[in-house]
Parts: structure tokens; sequence; C-alpha cells
């Protein structure tokens, strides 16, 4: 469990308009502000984590959760670099919660990735188009149905028998709630007609008029009452004892199946009336559209009757209706591709800004963050937002154009926040008339606020850094934080909190200094024992995690480092191709003493020149490569062996494509070329192993040939991965 985030974090800062808000498209957040809002996000699910998990007393909606999860995502996807330590992009709804036994998802139960606007559906038939090899007038269809604000559950069924049911969970093992289930009157105990294995997925909901009454018995009887449907629906679905789930008014909306003996249709709606002939409930708004106009249409129809609906929505899911085109798509690490959520507009509040804080992230980043006068927006209280930069807080953009009408921020000025789709709270606008006369203009400092280094501001960088590397304090903090997040070490017991506490009382300053804590203090540590929330079985539970973290992945190790612009999934690309920490050193050294000595590293598709030389200057740096080799005599590092499909002909091999594909997108053969255990790279060199070279291919198809390496045209390689 992550450690509980500062009160109400994750309020995020973005410019508005006069007649409303739009949220900012993912491919027009600038650096500075996607780092801003990483980092706010993080801070978010943190407290959510707590909250739900350790305090059994939620303060946004599983929903929510799962919203700003997807938000991360996509940032991320759109900022591979600016990936935090403590990112919850590989993670899907929450862990399972004591008191249930565990069901493993045969197929992971993922999340859906976001629009907020009209383009981001265009943009989303787009992608779709694109990575099918489809023409813009190729017909293709969709479905859209209203997004519902409920708790996702899976039933299995095996000869017609309901089985077990499972929440989401973390998308790969769930609670095992299969009693409460069968009180739900929508679920049916038996099929007719179905497959012989039969994963049903739908949504746990409550109607309005349940609810009302639901809370009215609570209180009458002194017990607790709810928040919101969803919360109502969730705690009813999650009880330990099925007779109080039996006495609650869950209903059940099937929108979508997991593992199947036999396939339902050959499309999504198809199959959706399928279920609805075996006795599931589906959604009557469910309807097939053509095109992204048409599904606009529908979205906008539903959003008029949300508000007599008798059931909380969302949004509405848009999907691709063929299944042998979902098939083709595939998914991401934790969202189809062939699917997204329309998230209605935001909620409108003004409140004061009380004062304007610095703090210094483990690069050295002075990042603002306003405290703001608690104000309730969309039913979530906020108190706190990142102000991304000084350029932001000024009024102007990265390349010096007003925003906000030019408009800066002051303290004790009025602010506008709102919160995007229902999700993530951010300012808008600032009110001038109720400016006080005594605000002044905000003075972004030019020296750090913890150790007083200069903070220059580079050329093209939208934030300014402290130059105290390792004698600043708070990057100092900030880098072992990093050490040992999820991501990275993720050691049970020592997490921000307990870094912060152990680098304030001398204890730790530098990584290995974590693995020698047993050793420097003995096996006791009575200082440790001594202090509030520490006893003997917990300190010795301490080092029992601390000893089990040394034997760690490259991937993880690298992640670890906080090197920067080397996020998680570039550790995961340089683990992938370089095997072993001693290759990757050894890569690293000839680089720094020959630049031609670099492409090994520009060769690896996904890391480009930036990343190479972060991780090139940072690791030929005297200070932080002694640090290294301190740490590596505490580990055991393993290197990465990259997944390979059994007897697959590319296992192991370096593959490059070049020229045109005509009957798989790029991205497509990337993908299958992976799957089957084969590394893509972006550029031909003597350590290439294949080339596949379409209509229009160039220079790397020329230069493969003044190696000698293996060429092939695409039937070449369809006939070669059994696809022709």
């Amino acid at each position: 469990m992550l450690d509980a985030a500062p009160k109400a974090p994750y309020h995020l800062v973005q410019t508005g308009t006069g007649d409303g808000v739009a949220e900012t498209k993912i491919e027009n957040l600038d650096e500075a502000a996607a780092r801003a809002e990483l980092k706010a996000l993080s801070a978010a699910l943190a407290r959510a984590n707590d909250a739900y998990h350790t305090q059994d007393a939620p303060e946004i909606s599983d929903a929510e959760y799962d919203r700003l999860k997807r938000r991360n995502t996509a940032i991320e996807q759109r900022f591979p670099h600016l990936k935090r330590a403590d990112s919850p992009t590989d993670q899907v709804g929450a862990p399972v919660a004591e008191g249930f036994s565990k069901v493993a998802h045969e197929k992971r139960m993922l999340s859906l990735g976001n629009a907020f606007s009209d383009e981001d559906v265009a943009e989303f038939d787009r992608s779709v188009r694109k990575y099918l090899g489809l023409a813009p007038e190729a017909p293709l269809t969709f479905t859209a149905e209203p997004k519902i604000d409920g708790l996702s559950l899976s039933l299995r069924y095996e000869a017609g028998r309901l089985i077990h049911a499972a929440t989401r969970g973390d998308g790969s093992v769930g609670e095992n709630v299969t009693a409460n289930a069968r009180t739900i009157a929508d679920i049916p105990q038996t099929l007719t007609d179905a497959p012989d294995v039969l994963e049903v997925r739908g949504e746990v909901y409550m109607h309005h008029d349940d609810f009302a009454a639901l809370n009215a018995r609570q209180a009458a009887a002194g017990d607790k009452v709810f928040a919101n449907p969803r919360n109502a629906a969730a705690g009813s679905l999650r009880q330990l004892d099925a007779s109080i789930t039996e006495g609650r008014p869950l209903r059940f909306f099937a929108y979508g199946w997991g593992v199947v003996s036999a396939p339902l249709a050959e499309t999504q709606k198809d199959a959706l009336d399928r279920l609805a002939a075996l006795g599931f409930s589906i959604n009557p708004l469910t309807m097939r559209c053509t095109g992204p106009e048409m599904l606009l249409d529908h979205y906008r129809a539903i959003e008029a009757q949300r508000a007599t609906l008798g059931y909380d929505i969302d949004g509405v899911v848009y999907k691709v209706d063929s299944l042998a085109y979902q098939d083709r798509l595939g998914l991401r690490s934790t969202t189809p591709r062939w699917a997204i959520a329309h998230k209605f507009p935001a909620e409108l509040a003004w409140t004061r800004l009380e004062a304007i804080d610095i703090q210094v992230g483990r690069t050295g980043a002075l990042s603002p963050v306003a405290r703001l006068a608690p104000v309730t927006v969309g039913g979530v209280v906020v108190s706190n937002a990142t102000l991304h930069n000084e350029d932001y807080i000024a009024g102007r953009d990265a390349n010096g154009l007003p925003i906000r009408d030019g408009k800066d921020i002051r303290v004790g000025d009025w602010v506008q926040v709102y919160r995007a789709g229902d999700v993530i709270p951010k300012l808008a606008d600032v009110d001038l008339a109720r400016r006080p006369a005594e605000a002044q203009p905000f003075v972004f400092p030019q020296t750090c606020p913890r150790c007083g280094s200069d903070a220059p501001r580079e050329p093209g960088d939208a934030v300014r850094r402290c130059s105290g590397g390792l004698i600043c304090p708070a990057q100092a903090v900030e880098k072992l934080k990093h050490f040992v997040s999820r991501a990275a070490f993720d050691i049970e017991g020592l997490g921000a909190k307990q870094v912060e506490q152990f680098a304030e009382d001398g204890w730790i300053a530098e990584p290995a200094d974590i693995f020698t804590l047993r050793s420097r203090f003995g096996a006791g540590l009575q200082q440790l024992k001594n202090r509030d929330g520490w006893g003997e079985k917990s300190a010795d539970n301490l080092f029992a995690a601390i000893d089990d973290k040394r034997r760690i992945p490259l991937d993880r190790l690298l992640f670890s480092l906080g090197i920067r612009h080397i996020g998680e999934a570039a550790s995961k690309l340089l683990a992938r191709h370089f095997g072993s920490w001693e290759a990757l050193s050894l890569a690293v050294d000839a680089a720094a003493a020959d630049p031609d000595a670099m492409e090994v590293f520009l060769s690896i598709d996904g890391i480009g020149a930036v990343m190479a030389d972060a991780l090139v200057t940072t690791l030929t740096q005297e200070a932080e490569r002694a640090s290294i080799d301190r740490l590596l005599t505490q580990l055991d590092v393993q290197p990465v062996v990259a997944s390979q499909a059994a007897d697959s002909p590319l296992a192991g091999k370096t593959v490059v494509f070049t020229g045109n594909l005509e009957k798989m997108t790029r991205a497509e053969a990337k993908a299958r070329a992976e799957a089957l255990g084969a590394k893509v790279a972006g550029s031909v060199s003597k350590r290439t192993d294949l080339v596949v070279a379409g209509p229009g291919a160039g220079s790397k198809a020329a230069k493969a040939e003044a190696l000698g390496i293996d060429t092939l045209d695409e039937e070449g390689w369809l006939a070669l991965i059994g696809a022709s």
C-alpha cells in the first residue's frame, strides 16, 4: 500500500474559457504541464488507496479512482520519459481486500482510455483506422452505450451454471463475491443454450429510488448512510456476510465478456443481444453507430437523458463493433485499443488561493503548489492544486503567448476550480474583480528553497532546477523515495514517510545505506524499536523485507536510479535489449569514450537521443557511479530474458521494419514481432538479424544489403510468422 498523500493533493490547474472549460488533450500538453499533472495524479491515487483500503472511508469512488489512473496512463504514453517512480500505470483497480478469497482472472479485466471532447472522439476513430490500415472513407462501425458508475463484476458459467463471481480487483486477481452475487435478481443462476464456458462481465449498480430508500432505512436504524449510489453498491457487494447483500437493492448490467469456449457472435452488438437472450440485462440505450458524428449524436442524446435515467452514468463507452477488428487491435498494458470512454463535462466552483508553495523534486525541479480554501467540486473536497511552472502563474504559455487572457495568478485571488469529466479538479480562471488591492505578482524563486543553490532555467526547459545535486536534501530524499517506490524496489514497510524519517535521523543518505541498516545498527536496531509505531516484530519484518529485495530484475534497478528521462517503459526497453547490468555498463562506457558508439542506444525502438544522453551522462558521473557501485555490492541483479513464444523463429532476434507494409500496419507488425520474442529496432546495424522491407524501402534496406543482413518482403514476413 502506498503511503497516504497530503490532504486532497490531486487538484490540477488548467486554462479555461468564459463559457466553460475543455479538457486538455494529451497531444496538446506541454512537458511541464504533463510533469505537474503526473505528480498530482500519483498523489491523488496514493491518498485514494489509503482512504479506501486502510481507513475504510473512501473519499473518491472506485470509478473516479479508475479515471485518474486512465488519465495518468495516457499522459505517460505521450511523455514516457516523465513516468514517475510511484506511477500507477501498470495497476488496474485495487488489491483484494482482506477477508475475501482470491479469484485469478483468466483474461485480465482492463480499464478504458478517456475522451473529453469531440476532437478526442474523432482522434479515436482516426487511431483505429490507422492501426487497421483503413482509409478514411472505409466503413467502420462502433457501438455506444452509457458508462454505468458502479462496480465491475465478472461472472463465470460452466455448463450453464454460475461457478463464481469476482470483482475486478487489480485486473488480474479479484475478490470472490459469489455468494453475494447470487442474491442479485439480475444475475441468472443457470443459462440455457450458452457456451460451455462463458465469463460475463458487467456493472453492479443501484437505482436512485432504491438508494434513497436504503439510506432512509440506514438512518432510521442508526447505521452508516452512503454518500452516493456507487459507494452503496460497492459496499453492499463487498460484504463478508451475504445476507447483508441480499437485503440491498443491487442491479446488474452486462456489457461484455471474458473467456468463452465458443464465440458469441461476430460483432459487439450481436454478442450483447446474445447475452440478452440468455437472460442478462443489457442497457437499452446501447446503439450501433457508423462514424464519429453518429457517436457524438448518441452521446448528446444520452447526456440529455442523464438526469432522468434513474441510475448514475458518467459518460458513454464507444467500442469497435467488429470482433475480428477488436482482436487485431489488441490491448495496451491496461487498456484496449478498440474502446474508449467519452466523459461528461466538468463541474465548476470558486475559491480563494491562500498560498503558493514551492516543492523540490528528485531531479531538482521547482514545482509551485497552490493552497486553496477548501471547496467541494463534484463531491470531492479540493484544497490543493499544482501550478505547473512560473510561466503558468504569470499568465503565459511556453511560447510566451497569453493564457487566461494574460491574467496572472496571485495569492489572495479568487480562482475557478473545475473537474474535467467529473475526474480531476483544476484551476480554470481568475476573477480580477475580486482581486485584493494588496495582492502582489508572485515572484518565482531563482534559488532552491531547501539548500539555497542557484535554480537556473535552461533554454527550452519550462521549469527551474536546483543545481545543488547531491548536497540538496530535498533531492536526496526524493531520490530515496523514488528508489523504494512501487515500480522500483517496493520494499514493504519502507515507504515515503519512513524514508523521510530515516534520512532526517541520518540513517540513510543513499540507496546502498538501506541494505546496510542491519549491519550498521545491529539485528535489533534498538533506535527503531523505540520509535512510535515500531516494535521488535515490525523492525525484524523491515529487515526481512529489505533482504527480500536484494534480488532485483535489471529493469527495476534501472528505474530505481531515478535517471532523468528514463522512466519505467524506457528501463524495460534498455533491460530487454542489453540483458545484464554488465552489458549495459560496457555500452555506456563505450558511448562516453566514442560518440559513434551512442548508436547502440539510438537503435533501440523507443529510446531517443535525450534518453540516451541522460543515461550516459548520469552513469559516467564519478559520484553517481560510485554510489551505484556501492549499491551493486549489496544486490543480486537478475538479467532480463525476453519473453519468447514456443518454437518462435524470431525468439531473441532483432528486427527492423522499413518501407510501407500493405497487409498490416507498422504498429501491428511491431506488436506481432514482440509477441514472438523479437526485439524491434529503429535502425539497421551489425546487431540486426532481420529486415522486413516493404515498398518504398530506402536507406535501411540498402544498409542491410551492404551488411549482409537477411531481408524479407512482406509476403515472406507473413509466411515466417504464420500469418500468410
